[in-house]
């Protein structure tokens, strides 16, 4: 296990504080469970868009310059 040392604001020290008792209760560990739960949700939600730009540019083709039918000998000369 890694150990991270953050700093933020006070505002957003509360809010995380209170969402977290809200999720986990005041049990031991409980702001790293949250903080570990919110960059797991943050990075599908990455993954998520990274595959839906995939997708969206699949779905949209690259042009290469058009084709040239050529028979099998005409490429492969010798």
């Amino acid at each position: 296990m890694g150990v991270v040392t953050i700093s933020v604001n006070d505002e957003t020290e509360e809010i995380l504080r209170r969402l977290a008792i809200a999720r986990f209760n005041k049990r031991k560990g409980y702001l790293s469970m949250a903080i570990t739960e919110a960059v797991n949700e943050w990075a599908r939600k990455e993954k998520n868009e990274d595959i839906s730009k995939g997708l969206e540019l699949l779905k949209k083709g690259i042009k290469m310059g058009g084709i040239v039918n050529k028979k099998r000998e005409d490429w492969h000369r010798r």
